[in-house]
């Protein structure tokens, strides 16, 4: 199956082949005449509900929604010590991951890097695979954004000493093990839980 998924503030946008088997309530879309913006200005009025488009092509109609926003492109880590504990932040009163923008002439691997050593005061030893790619839309100065992240697996050796980079808002930086994640998800991102679903610490529903 062939899913894309748009984070938007607390609404998903699922752009998909077929309907993705979940227990929450799916709100169905026409593909016909989709617009984007007009279907973002709408969500104010609507409940966090997830809302999916079935498409023959989700990806050209993904394509096609990208070309109509600015993409901002950042990078971040799901980063492993060598307890097998990984590498959590608190910032803006919520759990998530390490990243950042990708500056000029940066590539997305190294940003990542740069970004995960700069929040969380530590020495990346290996910056392997990536794991995945996660899509969150806001509004910036009145246009709509499309933050496009790249998200790597990394590790460091030993068990590093962490410091909060506090002047980007992260409060704590703390190593966590996959069965001390119940803290997290009850209050973390839904593009987060992507990124640990790709890492394989949380099972993949669907």
């Amino acid at each position: 199956m062939k899913i894309y998924r748009i984070y938007i503030n607390d609404n998903t946008l699922i752009i998909a082949d077929k309907l993705p088997e979940q227990t929450e309530i799916i709100q169905t879309i026409e593909e016909k005449g989709f617009n984007f913006k007009a279907f973002y200005e709408k969500l104010g009025k609507l409940s966090a509900t997830p809302h999916a488009i079935i498409s023959e092509d989700p990806k050209t109609l993904f394509q096609k929604i990208k070309k109509s926003l600015t993409i901002i492109k950042a990078s971040g880590g799901l980063v492993k010590n060598a307890k097998g504990e990984y590498l959590f932040i608190f910032r803006n009163k919520k759990w998530d991951l390490p990243k950042g923008k990708v500056e000029k002439g940066e590539g997305m691997k190294e940003a990542g890097l740069r970004e995960v050593e700069e929040e969380c005061g530590v020495k990346i030893s290996s910056n392997n695979e990536r794991l995945c790619k996660t899509y969150h839309v806001y509004e910036m100065s009145g246009k709509l954004v499309l933050k496009r992240t790249n998200w790597y697996s990394m590790t460091v050796k030993g068990v590093p000493k962490l410091v909060p980079q506090k002047e980007e808002g992260i409060t704590k930086a703390e190593w966590l093990s996959a069965s001390d994640l119940k803290p997290v998800l009850k209050n973390t991102y839904p593009s987060i839980v992507d990124v640990l679903k790709a890492g394989k610490l949380i099972k993949e529903m669907f």
